[in-house]
């Protein structure tokens, strides 16, 4: 049942989408500059030119969340093109037994070649390019979902775009990966800006990229990248944001919000690497990053060695049953940033939250919708939304991220009554008042 609501909300988001771009006349049609743009289905609206996808994407955040506050105007890109620092593809067959990569094609698995990507990193394209090129005379075979034979099933490229480098990450079906270190040359040989090359096996039946194992074959196994000042370390399955020059925009607008003096506790709440809270250290007290994934903790934790934070620490812990152990312990935070997932947090979370009682919340959010349903709790539980900012950190699709910065509501904004006693008989000062009786006196 809740699969089906889902569906048909997608579908009827969709239509309205399409509906709006098919009224586009004049400069708001974009004649789309990807021929795979129908049948690929990931640039959603790039039949719209980008100024009118960001009044769309404007209109909708305003349509979910202006009931709130004044809906900023959204921050765009100035070149939207090639954003995607993170390139992966799926390899198979074609019709006619040729080696394709590519990506999924929407709600399915089949595989749809892509040569050039509108969203992808250039370089990352060439090195997909250049390894599908290499495969025949390697006699290295895709792998096949239906059969589970072949090797090779995805390529993952990750790219820093201030640091240059570059790691590749070849996914194997199977723990055989023959002639790897003649492939890896030959690779090095085309590529040599490539800084490291990484083996990861996933044998199992999922619709997941990265397998659990895997083997360094070049270089250090991670890359790292320069953001607001910062260094952070980049491996195969840890989480960064795919645009770098919008990232850093959405980081910097958020703290911009959060106004720290250097008096401040912090607590990043889905902290996982550590980006905004080693960011935000640098302005704070103190920060305390939570997050449940234990491999982003190590990262997190070396990410803040690597810049020399030292009021900085990191719980692997549920955010949420954190932040009410804090409450507990009489502890107290005067910001919490979070960040959580699309389907936005749940109630333990913001209920905790409310039991803390920080002075201010800025809550990062890849989805509106979610958002808009964590507000209404947290307006309904003491806070206020003061400010609301739409970032497109992904353009020409129907994505965009908003920041917003809560504030708690002062008890002393509250109306102060004075009541004396010879206003009232004796009886009534004698007797206990009801509710109704109090409200109808102040009113």
């Amino acid at each position: 049942m809740f699969q089906r609501e889902r569906m048909r909300k997608k579908e009827l988001f969709m239509n309205s989408y399409s509906a709006q771009s098919e009224e586009l006349e004049g400069n708001g049609r974009n004649p789309s500059p990807c021929k795979l743009y129908r049948k690929c289905g990931g640039c959603q609206l790039q039949n719209m030119t980008y100024e009118r996808q960001l009044v769309f994407k404007q209109n909708k955040v305003t349509g979910l969340l202006g009931r709130f506050c004044h809906v900023e105007p959204i921050i765009g890109m100035k070149h939207p093109y090639h954003y995607r620092n993170k390139v992966q593809a799926a390899f198979t067959r074609d019709r006619n037994g040729r080696i394709i990569s590519g990506v999924y094609q929407s709600s399915t698995h089949r595989v749809v070649a892509v040569t050039k990507c509108q969203l992808e990193d250039l370089t990352a394209d060439r090195i997909i390019a250049t390894i599908r090129s290499l495969m025949p005379g390697f006699r290295m075979q895709p792998y096949e979902e239906t059969t589970g034979r072949g090797f090779l099933r995805h390529v993952l490229v990750k790219r820093g775009f201030r640091s240059g480098e570059i790691m590749v990450v070849l996914v194997g079906g199977t723990p055989v990966f023959p002639a790897k270190k003649r492939f890896v040359s030959a690779l090095l040989e085309r590529h040599p800006e490539i800084t490291t090359v990484i083996f990861n096996l996933n044998q199992k039946h999922t619709s997941l990229v990265l397998g659990d194992r895997e083997e360094v074959l070049y270089g250090k196994g991670y890359i790292e990248e320069q953001l607001c000042g910062c260094t952070f370390r980049i491996s195969a399955k840890s989480f960064y944001q795919i645009n770098p020059i919008q990232t850093q925009v959405l980081y910097r607008k958020a703290l911009e919000m959060a106004e720290l003096t250097g008096q401040e506790t912090v607590i990043d709440a889905y902290c996982g690497t550590g980006t905004i809270g080693i960011i935000a250290a640098g302005k704070a007290k103190q920060v305390i990053g939570v997050e449940l994934n234990r491999d982003a903790v190590r990262d997190a934790i070396a990410n803040a060695k690597q810049n020399h934070c030292t009021n900085i620490y990191f719980h692997c812990a549920d955010a949420g049953e954190f932040l009410v152990q804090m409450a507990e312990e009489g502890k107290q935070a005067d910001v919490v940033l979070m960040d959580p997932p699309r389907a936005g947090s749940d109630r333990a979370f913001l209920s905790s939250i409310v039991t803390l009682s920080p002075k201010k919340v800025v809550y990062i959010s890849c989805n509106p919708e979610t958002q808009q349903r964590d507000l209404l709790y947290l307006t309904q539980h003491g806070y206020e939304v003061k400010q609301i900012q739409p970032v497109d950190m992904f353009p020409h699709t129907s994505h965009v991220e908003t920041v917003v910065l809560l504030s708690k509501l002062k008890v002393d904004h509250h109306i102060e009554i004075e009541l004396k006693m010879d206003e009232l008989d004796l009886t009534a000062a004698e007797s206990k008042a009801t509710y109704d009786e109090i409200k109808a006196y102040v009113l």
